[in-house]
């Protein structure tokens, strides 16, 4: 007999609950039928998880503004371009 598999979205829904503290870790672990230890380390990594959310998205806004200028660096370029040839 293996281990269990959970999915993802199980031990973020998991996570959450405890974090949320509505309800004890052994409570959690009842319901959901999974042992309070690893409930414990699903609540840590999700925890230690969650500043980098916030670094991604001024990360892409970061790219994207970098790639924005590059475009209209390459408009600029074409245009002076044409009017050299035209």
């Amino acid at each position: 007999m293996g281990r269990k598999k959970y999915s993802k979205e199980l031990k973020a829904q998991i996570a959450l609950d405890a974090i949320k503290g509505q309800k004890t870790i052994a409570e959690l672990a009842s319901e959901y039928g999974v042992h309070a230890n690893q409930i414990r380390i699903w609540k840590k990594q999700l925890l230690d998880a969650a500043p980098a959310a916030f670094l991604a998205r001024k990360k892409i806004k970061m790219l994207r503004k970098k790639r924005l200028s590059e475009i209209i660096c390459i408009k600029r370029l074409a245009n002076c371009k044409s009017k050299l040839i035209g």
